[in-house]
């Protein structure tokens, strides 16, 4: 025992060297911070997420099955957005469009942003999975009956949906990194947290080391989710499903299925 609390205050007495190691500062200044911060960033995700997904399917569907001004409007909105660095365009939208008398609040200029710059990626990844749909469905549908509206919006879309999963969750991973460009902005989100106690009690390590383990976590937890997501979707011959026991194995040297007993 005696050797053991030795061990315990001689790593104590390291790490205080170069992080701070006081439970009071911890719990009573950095945690409370950055855990508002935490709100704040799962706030503008929450806000930001359905927008930009809804958005980015009516400028995909636009780019696809539009009349060509119509088409051709949408492409010049996703060249723009995709085009644009997205720090640019929060000082656009905060700082200069003053200038022209519109006033936004710093959360506010962050949302529009974000979701412009969102949704005109997912509108890529939305695009190609309704391009990879067969016209043979469309030719189909309207062959029921169904007016082209109508194929899109209960034919096509389900479809193309499913196939837009990876893109779409590879697109809400970084929407939950680049919410860190908020505080440039004056929102008081994780990042802008983490800075105010860094620099205040110059413990920058402890203060930009837990907010990574925070990102870090909602990293993990939606590529957790979105892949649960994208096997529960799934179907056979659509989308790329894992076979765990196939019904039939090749022997070697054959080129005929054996049946496996």
């Amino acid at each position: 025992m005696a050797d053991g609390s030795v061990v315990g205050e001689a790593v104590t007495e390291a790490l205080s060297g170069f992080i701070r190691t006081d439970p009071d500062f911890w719990l009573n200044v950095l945690l409370p911070a950055v855990g508002q911060g935490l709100l704040v960033t799962l706030l503008l995700i929450l806000c930001v997420a359905p927008l930009g997904i809804l958005i980015g399917i009516l400028v995909a569907i636009c780019r696809v099955y539009a009349p060509k001004p119509f088409s051709f409007l949408a492409k010049l909105y996703v060249i723009f957005f995709r085009g644009c660095p997205l720090l640019v365009l929060l000082f656009i939208l905060y700082f200069g469009l003053p200038s022209i008398g519109i006033l936004l609040e710093g959360f506010t200029a962050a949302v529009i942003g974000f979701v412009l710059c969102n949704s005109a990626y997912n509108s890529e990844y939305i695009r190609g999975a309704l391009q990879s749909i067969k016209s043979g469905q469309m030719i189909a549908a309207r062959s029921l009956g169904m007016t082209k509206k109508q194929a899109i919006l209960h034919i096509i879309i389900p479809q193309a949906m499913r196939r837009a999963i990876p893109g779409v969750s590879n697109e809400f991973i970084y929407l939950i990194k680049y919410t860190s460009l908020a505080y440039f902005v004056t929102v008081v989100e994780m990042t802008m947290a983490a800075k105010m106690i860094a620099m205040h009690y110059l413990a920058f390590i402890e203060a930009f080391g837990l907010v990574a383990l925070f990102y870090l976590a909602l990293v993990s937890l939606a590529t957790f989710g979105t892949n649960k997501l994208e096997k529960k979707l799934a179907i056979p011959g659509l989308t790329a499903v894992k076979v765990k026991d196939p019904p039939f194995r090749l022997k070697k040297g054959t080129k005929e299925p054996r049946k496996i007993k």
